[in-house]
């Protein structure tokens, strides 16, 4: 007689029991190209923007000689409900501070 377990027949994992798989959601963009050819990703580009210009959150000066510019990149995630549904597309523009020297190109 072989038992169940002798057999590898196991019962299922109760904390899988309420898995639910994510289906139609918007991947996560690695790279800004891919962000302009969505147009949910296009939304959040412009929402962040807007947003730094309405909170005065830069001020852009002229480029002199001895200024060194400050790199920035574009960060992506997808914030979902609890249901696994879509919540919104959040982008946000994230500045390299470790190009900054204090009192030189920040206060």
């Amino acid at each position: 007689m072989v038992t169940n377990s002798q057999a590898r027949i196991r019962k299922p994992n109760l904390k899988y029991a309420h898995y639910h798989t994510i289906v139609d959601l918007p991947k996560e963009s690695k790279t800004i190209h891919f962000a302009l050819n969505h147009a949910g990703w296009t939304k959040a580009l412009q929402d962040e923007i807007q947003a730094l210009q309405d909170n005065n959150t830069w001020t852009l000066v002229p480029r002199s000689p001895h200024m060194d510019v400050i790199g920035c990149k574009w960060v992506f995630r997808t914030k979902i409900n609890v249901d696994s549904t879509l919540d919104w597309l959040k982008a946000r523009l994230v500045v390299n501070g470790f190009h900054q020297i204090d009192g030189v190109n920040c206060t």
